[in-house]
C-alpha cells in the first residue's frame, strides 16, 4: 500500500501537481494502525487461558495470551505432574500426538494404543475419568491407528460434551463431566461413520479412518477421513474420503460433501439402487 502511494504521488508531482505530504503521511499511520488491530484481533487466541478446541479458537490462532511463562523464567520451569498413558492399551503408546483441551480447570484428551479419552485436573493431574472402546477386529485393521491428534468439546452454556472419532472410525460422544456415553446421541452413544456416506464401506476392510480431531462450529460436528499413510489407493474403486456435518445434539447426519465428484451412475452402483 505504501508502495503503491509513492508511485501515485511521484507521478502526480511529474504532472505538476502538489501532494500534501502530511496527507500522505496519515494515510500512512492509519494503514499501519488498521493492519496492527487486525493482527492483534487474529492473535487474541482463547479467552481466560483455556483452550477449548485444537488450534485454541475456531480461527486456530494457536495463540494464548497468558504471560506468566515468559524468557526470563522459563529456565526455572519445574514438572509439576506426570501422567502415563502405558497402560490404556494393549501395549505402550509411542506416538503420541494428541493436543489436551483445558476447559474450567479440566484437561481432556485422547492417549494410548486404543485412543482412549481422559480428563485430568489440570493443576493436579488426578485422572477424574477414563473412556475407552476395544473395537476388536475393526480398530486392529484400522488404517489410522494409536491416540491421534486429540478431541473435540461442545457446550450450550449448561450441557457439556465431549466428541472424538475411534480408530475404528466411529464418532463418540460423552458427558464431559462423567465420561458417561450420550445415550441420545447416534445409536446409544455412537455414530458408525462407515455408514450414511453415500457409499458402501465394509466395516472391516474399508479403508478409512481418521487421525484427526472433529471440529464443532455451533451445534456442528465437522468429520473428515483418512486412508492408510503414505499409500496409493489401489483401485478407482477405493473408499473415497469425504468429509460430512452431523448435530452435536442427535448425532443426525446435516450435510455431506463430495472431496470426489460422484456421478449418478457410480452412485447408483455404490449404493446398489437408482436414486
Amino acid at each position: 500500500m505504501i508502495g503503491a502511494l509513492s508511485g501515485v504521488t511521484e507521478e502526480a508531482m511529474s504532472s505538476g501537481i502538489r501532494i500534501n505530504r502530511s496527507v500522505l503521511f496519515v494515510v500512512v499511520v492509519l494503514s499501519a494502525v488498521v493492519w496492527a488491530a487486525l493482527v492483534t484481533r487474529a492473535q487474541s487466541g482463547p479467552k481466560t487461558g483455556e483452550w477449548p478446541t485444537y488450534g485454541g479458537d475456531l480461527g486456530n490462532t494457536r495463540y494464548s495470551p497468558l504471560d506468566q511463562i515468559s524468557a526470563e523464567n522459563f529456565s526455572k520451569l519445574e514438572v509439576a505432574w506426570r501422567f502415563k498413558t502405558d497402560n490404556l492399551g494393549p501395549r505402550p503408546e509411542f506416538q503420541l500426538e494428541a493436543t489436551p483441551l483445558m476447559v474450567k480447570g479440566v484437561l481432556y484428551s485422547t492417549a494410548g494404543t486404543r485412543r482412549a479419552v481422559i480428563a485430568l485436573d489440570a493443576e493436579t493431574g488426578e485422572l477424574l475419568w477414563t473412556h475407552s472402546e476395544n473395537e476388536g477386529g475393526r480398530g486392529d485393521v484400522a488404517p489410522r491407528q494409536l491416540s491421534g491428534r486429540g478431541l473435540a468439546y461442545w457446550t450450550d452454556g449448561t450441557e457439556e460434551r465431549i466428541l472424538y472419532v475411534t480408530p475404528g472410525y466411529r464418532l463418540i460422544a460423552l458427558n464431559a463431566k462423567t465420561g458417561a456415553v450420550i445415550p441420545t446421541f447416534g445409536v446409544r452413544g455412537v455414530v458408525d461413520l462407515k455408514l450414511d456416506d453415500d457409499q458402501v464401506i465394509d466395516p472391516l476392510s474399508g479403508e478409512i479412518g481418521l487421525h484427526a480431531t472433529p471440529v464443532v462450529a455451533r451445534n456442528v460436528v465437522i468429520v473428515g477421513a483418512a486412508h492408510p499413510t503414505g499409500a496409493n489407493p489401489k483401485t478407482i474403486r477405493a473408499v473415497k474420503g469425504y468429509v460430512r456435518g452431523f448435530d452435536v445434539k442427535t448425532g443426525k447426519r446435516l450435510w455431506i460433501f463430495h472431496t470426489i465428484p460422484v456421478g449418478v451412475r457410480i452412485r447408483q452402483r455404490q449404493l446398489g439402487k437408482k436414486l
